[in-house]
């Protein structure tokens, strides 16, 4: 609407719009040009061709900051100083690339991880995973399936993608309400240096559905548990949250430090890890794959309650892994 009242501004000045085309222009943008003057002179013609250009040159200008009005987090240019893309997913097609990610299905029970480790409640499911619209859509719901209250969808990029070192970066809006974890994070491909979190875990983004304008990043490393480590930082918005609107969740990983974003911002880093199977930088020194889930109740969030509505999604633009620009890693 902003740019068609534009137009008609510019379209009074040029003398070229019949003063029923506002009204006509506010209920469709093609009003404007077909209330013109039908006969025209050579200087009708000229301020004609004007205004449809400025028609597209405002179209094309408005178009892009709409788009980007989606969240705080506008779309990072694909190409970023310093880095090199070597991997993406733009959730441009219609169903999941089955050749970058699988699903996890069940309760972890299969694995020897009933309620994924966590007592998380939810069931994960394919049906629970929508690509469309450039978006891909994770969806947790009020459901019972298998004796779980709850379905939801978890996906992994292991044995099929994955990387050491580089930097991480999904672009999201997540879901919100009690019991609800919506996470993006990285596991250990082949487990170098013994069981969790031995070889290590790295959490990019994680949220408590009950303080939707929060969000924690993580390292998980030591022993084995329960002589395991962690370290935690956290971002809070200034206002809004991570529902309302897209971000910019990204990590950096190096040897020796890994660093933590939103929207640009940097709100943690650490460096200070290490591995009761081997020496520094163990653990992170490794493969890791990327992991895109919304969990539903579990020792952190805790369970819902009344105030918790469903369904809830996790809607993801891209997910781009990039290295630093000459290295061969």
């Amino acid at each position: 609407m902003t740019r068609i009242i534009v137009l008609i501004m510019i379209a009074r000045l040029l003398g070229l719009i019949l003063p029923s085309a506002e009204k006509k222009a506010n209920a469709k943008p093609l009003a404007l040009f077909l209330t013109f003057h039908h006969t025209m002179n050579g200087s009708r013609i000229w301020k004609t061709a004007l205004l449809l250009s400025l028609c597209v040159f405002l179209s094309g200008c408005l178009s892009n900051s709409e788009d980007n009005s989606q969240g705080n987090g506008n779309p990072s240019p694909i190409d970023l100083p310093g880095w090199r893309l070597v991997w993406h997913d733009e959730f441009d097609g219609t169903s999941l690339d089955e050749s970058s990610w699988d699903y996890q299905t069940g309760d972890g029970c299969d694995i020897g991880l009933c309620g994924w480790g966590n007592n998380e409640l939810q069931w994960y499911q394919k049906a629970n995973v929508q690509v469309s619209g450039g978006f891909l859509k994770i969806t947790a719901r009020k459901e019972e399936v298998s004796g779980h209250p709850y379905t939801s969808a978890r996906i992994r990029t292991a044995h099929k993608q994955d990387w050491t070192y580089g930097r991480f970066e999904v672009r999201a809006r997540l879901p919100r309400g009690k019991g609800l974890w919506p996470a993006i994070w990285m596991l250990p491909t082949n487990n170098v240096y013994g069981g969790w979190a031995a070889s290590g875990e790295i959490d990019i983004m994680e949220m408590l559905g009950h303080e939707p304008n929060k969000i924690y990043g993580s390292l998980h490393f030591g022993g084995p548990a329960p002589q395991n480590q962690h370290v935690t930082g956290s971002y809070t918005l200034p206002s809004g949250t991570f529902s309302d609107s897209f971000h910019v969740f990204a990590l950096e990983w190096e040897a020796s430090e890994i660093r933590w974003y939103v929207d640009g911002i940097e709100y943690f880093r650490f460096s200070d890890w290490w591995s009761s199977g081997g020496p520094y930088p163990a653990p992170f020194n490794q493969p890791f794959h990327l992991l895109l889930n919304v969990a539903v109740g579990g020792n952190w969030p805790g369970n819902p309650d009344a105030t918790t509505t469903f369904p809830q999604t996790m809607e993801v633009d891209y997910v781009r892994v990039y290295r630093k620009a000459g290295s061969s890693n």
